[in-house]
């Protein structure tokens, strides 16, 4: 009889793989309700503008996935015990509400009439799941002080569906037990949710970190630290160009004003060659001195003094190159010019096996030769 091979986990991890390679198609086009909560107003501008990908694993994209699963049991489980339950517009696709030219919006789980509580009147319907710690402190607090994220995207669905109450349900992972609590409208919370959403969108920059530094709690566990607080630049895609503009009408346009004309999402995603990074984004390394109507940028590098311009460094040259002290060094311009050389980041090279040369931390190659300093 063939023996068994030594246990392994290869079908959990295809199946944690095919969840990451689905998450690849990119982030949402628009500005969610469900996060204008957050207190860190940069985070929300830098996630409305693409700045980095949220790099979730396949663990727990899965584990989101399963709190998407929880909605149509709840919903059920309301229609069980005689509630009235309107999941679906006529269309029959899920309530979704947007505003500010369409760049901002969410998609409401449900409306509930006949609730033990209040039988006669309408109520939001917000469901969620939650670990026993943050289930427990639920029970203490409420979602207002415990979740005020959650609150806050109630209190948009509330405003948009035209009602005065909501009702917020949560499941506990771990022993599937049901929190079950009723909000009230605040019309002012309304107003400050959606006015906090267009300054976030209009702004051509974001505001200043919220943390001092990385280890400050509030940016700690913010995928966008290294943007804020240390010399990682932004993805490259149009909305982190200085040529895209969100444009306020009501289909969530995006116009470039360097080819003069409007942008598709996939377009946005792709980015061109003539981007251009926001120089503010660029900010922790680099100070802009000069710029010209041929899209030419002259940067000084403020960890060297040397200055550098694009496009001699292309957009993605800047947020590959992992040594910003490249940037503008005099070997390195000299190759790109001279020898039509490219910065690739470091994990270009993963699983080569030959001498790999370096300049600065950094690779440098052009065609099939490579440059060692």
């Amino acid at each position: 009889m063939t023996m068994l091979p030594e246990r392994q986990n290869s079908t959990a991890t295809a199946i944690f793989k095919h969840y990451e390679k689905v998450a690849e198609a990119g982030q949402r086009p628009h500005l969610g309700a469900s996060e204008i909560g957050q207190e860190c107003e940069r985070a929300l501008w830098l996630s409305f503008r693409w700045a980095k990908q949220p790099d979730f694993d396949g663990r727990i994209l899965r584990l989101f996935e399963s709190g998407n699963l929880a909605e149509p049991r709840l919903i059920q489980n309301l229609r069980d015990i005689g509630v009235e339950v309107s999941d679906r517009d006529e269309e029959g696709n899920q309530w979704r509400f947007k505003g500010i030219g369409g760049h901002f919006g969410g998609s409401m789980d449900g409306a509930a009439l006949g609730l033990p509580e209040a039988p006669k009147t309408w109520h939001v319907l917000e469901f969620k799941t939650a670990n026993a710690k943050s289930f427990a402190a639920m029970q203490k607090k409420g979602v207002k002080d415990s979740k005020n994220q959650h609150w806050v995207q109630m209190q948009l669905y509330m405003g948009w569906a035209g009602l005065d109450r909501a009702m917020y349900m949560v499941v506990n992972k771990d022993t599937d037990d049901i929190y079950a609590e009723r909000i009230e409208a605040d019309p002012a919370a309304f107003k400050a949710a959606l006015a906090k959403a267009e300054r976030i969108i209009t702004a051509p920059e974001p505001a200043i970190p919220l943390g001092e530094t990385a280890a400050a709690f509030v940016c700690k566990f913010c995928r966008f630290k290294g943007q804020c607080h240390e010399t990682e630049a932004p993805q490259v895609n149009c909305r982190t160009c200085a040529h895209a503009t969100p444009e306020l009408g009501d289909d969530a346009r995006w116009s470039c004003a360097e080819h003069k004309k409007d942008l598709t999402v996939d377009e946005q995603r792709a980015g061109c060659r003539d981007h251009r990074h926001i120089p503010v984004l660029l900010g922790r390394f680099a100070e802009l001195v000069d710029a010209n109507e041929n899209n030419l940028l002259t940067y000084k590098n403020k960890l060297t003094g040397t200055e550098f311009q694009q496009p001699v460094y292309g957009s993605q040259e800047i947020t590959d190159c992992q040594d910003k002290r490249m940037l503008g060094d005099e070997f390195t311009t000299a190759m790109k010019i001279e020898m039509d050389a490219t910065i690739v980041p470091n994990s270009a090279f993963e699983g080569m096996t030959d001498d790999i040369p370096w300049t600065n931390g950094e690779m440098i190659i052009t065609g099939s030769k490579q440059w060692k300093k």
